[in-house]
């Protein structure tokens, strides 16, 4: 059983997966150490677990190949299934189109 501290109480040596990130380190295939809970009112705690700072592997270094993969995948995000247009950002998932196009007035059928 993994134990559990109160939101910021936990021991040094422990860090969650953004705070290894920050540091240049990742998890690096190790069990969960520890994870704290924050309290919330109308939901369940929010659960952060940590790793041990010790055992954490350096992050692998990007490769030619996965940097080309993430270009591709962020272009075709950025066109616009609608109007086909470069919006020049990242289309958000929620709008599922460029913003012109989510904000244009629809025509209602009579």
């Amino acid at each position: 059983m993994t134990p559990v501290y109160p939101w910021r109480c936990a021991p040094d040596g422990l860090a969650t997966f953004r705070q290894l990130r920050a540091r240049g380190l990742r998890p690096g295939g190790q069990d969960v150490a520890a994870q704290i809970e924050r309290p919330r009112r109308r939901r369940g705690p929010l659960v952060a677990y940590l790793y041990r700072v010790d055992l954490a592997k350096p992050v692998r270094p990007m490769t030619p190949a996965k940097r080309a993969a993430l270009e591709r995948a962020n272009a075709a995000r950025r066109v616009c299934p609608e109007c086909g247009r470069d919006a020049g950002y990242r289309i958000p998932p929620t709008l599922g189109m460029c913003v012109p196009c989510a904000d244009a007035p629809t025509e209602l059928a009579a």
